[in-house]
């Protein structure tokens, strides 16, 4: 389960010890680009108060719009699994794809071709430079897993994502599942 290299397509799972840290602390991130240059990924557990047609009022949709990272936080972005369907997607993994003509993606949801199971939205991303990454993994801030949803990640609820695969981890992780998000509170 667990990978040693990183890997496009991967899952990065937060370890319980990055407290403080409001937009890593308990995040699982799909890893979309890995390279020399850096890398790119987005939050699929941290769900905002906004749903796509607030932000974009000629998408009749609530769809919910998720906080893909500290970086660009003024911009929107989205991956899905319907490649056929949004052509200039730029596959990332395991039929998962990221942008895409933004136009036809918008016609498509408001024709209902296109749902909430298939496709995600997102205001930022997460990024890194070239081996800020690779530093942080040797610092055991992040847990690398392989993604085993594939493209059915997209229909992944949120809310105890991190704790799933967290429990999943097992051993000395167990005890952070149940832990509070801020133990200073507890």
């Amino acid at each position: 389960m667990i990978s040693e290299k990183l890997k496009k397509g991967h899952l990065l799972i937060a370890e319980p010890s990055i407290l403080g840290d409001l937009s890593f602390n308990r995040s699982v991130i799909l890893l979309a680009d890995h390279n020399d240059e850096g890398s790119v990924g987005f939050i699929l557990n941290k769900p905002l108060d906004y749903t796509l047609m607030d932000l974009v009022p000629e998408i009749e949709s609530s769809f919910t719009i998720y906080n893909g990272g500290p970086v660009e936080q003024d911009n929107l972005y989205f991956i899905h699994s319907v490649p056929d369907l949004i052509p200039d997607s730029v596959e990332i993994s395991n039929g998962i794809y990221w942008g895409g003509d933004f136009e036809k993606t918008r016609d498509l949801i408001n024709s209902g071709e296109i749902n909430k199971n298939n496709i995600r939205f997102f205001l930022g991303y997460t990024g890194w430079d070239a081996n800020q990454l690779e530093t942080e993994m040797n610092s055991n801030s992040w847990i690398l897993i392989e993604n085993s949803y594939k493209q059915k990640i997209l229909q992944k609820s949120s809310s105890n994502f991190w704790k799933e695969k967290i429990m999943e981890l097992g051993g000395e992780y167990l005890i952070w599942s149940n832990a509070p998000e801020n133990p200073m509170l507890n």
